[in-house]
């Protein structure tokens, strides 16, 4: 199963193929490379699989989807899903 999850853009470096930034997953910050979403600005979110922003999310989208995650990571947690 792959999986991709937003995370907010804080900084962004290089150009073209190069393009990457900082992004902050709920507090965890990577490298990400930006070469397929030459649109992107620093606050934007976007969905990363495996090392590469894939898509630019709408804000309030991204935050459902944290949501989300965080909800079924409390329910995982708790022993209510095996």
């Amino acid at each position: 199963m792959c999986l991709a999850v937003p995370g907010k853009i804080l900084s962004i470096c290089g150009d073209d193929l190069t393009r990457s930034g900082k992004v902050s997953f709920g507090g965890v910050v990577k490298e990400v490379s930006l070469a397929y979403v030459p649109e992107a600005r620093v606050g934007n979110y976007v969905i990363v699989h495996v090392g590469f922003a894939i898509a630019i999310l709408d804000e309030a989208e991204a935050e459902q989807t944290l949501r989300d995650l965080a909800q079924m990571t409390l329910v995982v947690g708790a022993g209510l899903c095996d």
